[in-house]
C-alpha cells in the first residue's frame, strides 16, 4: 500500500524528533489530500462549516472550469474549484479542486497556506502558460 502525504509527513517529523532530540509538532494545515482519480481530487485545509465553526469570515470562490482551455486541451470535460478566503487576510484557508492536473495546483496551493502567502501576491506571479499553474491567478 502506498504510503500517504500524512503517513510521509509525519515519519519525517518523527525522525526529526529522534534524532535531534527536538519536539517538533507536526502542522496539518496545508497537506493536500488527493484522489488520483481522471480528473483527480483534491482537497486542502478547511471545509466551509470548519472555518464557520471557527469563526472565520471567509470569500468562497467557485468556478466551474470544464470549458477552460488548460481542461480541453486534454479532452477532460469536467473541472472545477471552491476557494475559501479568509476576509480579513487574504489568505487561502482552504481548497477544494476537481480536473486534470489540479494535484500540481494544490502544491502552489499548500506553499501559499504554509507560508501565508496572499491572493494578491499569488496573483502578482507569472506562471508557464498554458498550465494549470496559469488558471491559479484567476481561481483565486
Amino acid at each position: 500500500m502506498p504510503l500517504t502525504p500524512v503517513a510521509v509527513f509525519e515519519a519525517k517529523v518523527a525522525a526529526s524528533n529522534i534524532l535531534k532530540s527536538d519536539t517538533t509538532a507536526p502542522d496539518y494545515t496545508a497537506i493536500p489530500t488527493t484522489v488520483f482519480t481522471i480528473p483527480e481530487l483534491v482537497r486542502l485545509g478547511m471545509l466551509e462549516h470548519e472555518a464557520a465553526d471557527s469563526g472565520l469570515d471567509v470569500d468562497v470562490r467557485y468556478t466551474d472550469t470544464s470549458a477552460w482551455y488548460t481542461n480541453c486541451r486534454t479532452g477532460e470535460t469536467s473541472g472545477a474549484s471552491k476557494i475559501l478566503i479568509d476576509k480579513s487576510t487574504d489568505q487561502i484557508v482552504g481548497a477544494h479542486l476537481f480536473g486534470t492536473d489540479y494535484a500540481e495546483l494544490a502544491n502552489t496551493i499548500s506553499l501559499a497556506m504554509k507560508h501565508g502567502l496572499t491572493t494578491r501576491q499569488l496573483k502578482s506571479t507569472t506562471a508557464t502558460y498554458p498550465s494549470v499553474g496559469s488558471d491559479l491567478a484567476s481561481l483565486v
